[in-house]
């Protein structure tokens, strides 16, 4: 599991390789990732979009820009945690993930980025 800390908001991500498939006539990799999003800080914080570089080893770098996770613009209180699951399709068995969410303190409107943490795909057999 991969975890950073940014202004008293702990990101975890935990991934997990789903398998193979053709799609389009052309071999693809699916990952799983599932992240938890912990509010360790005093003030009730709300997630308002999120922002992501996709690396896959065989093509050029991707970059992903979207309101909130999965459909929901989470507000976490202090002490407690968001989780989601979410997957990526890579043509290439190794790849990675990195990026940001946009942030908004509730009491005061103030906005701040919670910096995601680089996390690693690779295929069971893609590896030493």
């Amino acid at each position: 599991m991969i975890t950073q800390v940014t202004k008293g908001i702990k990101i975890s991500v935990q991934t997990t390789f789903e398998g193979t498939f053709f799609k389009n006539y052309k071999m693809h990799y699916a990952f799983g990732y599932t992240i938890t999003i912990e509010n360790q800080s005093k003030d009730a914080v709300q997630l308002t979009s999120r922002h992501w570089k996709i690396y896959d080893s065989l093509n050029d770098m991707e970059t992903l820009d979207g309101e909130g996770v999965i459909g929901k613009k989470p507000v976490i209180q202090p002490g407690e945690s968001h989780t989601y699951n979410s997957g990526c399709l890579l043509t290439s068995p190794i790849g990675a993930m990195k990026g940001h969410y946009n942030m908004v303190i509730m009491s005061n409107a103030q906005k701040f980025r919670v910096y995601i943490p680089t996390f690693k795909f690779s295929a069971p057999f893609a590896l030493n």
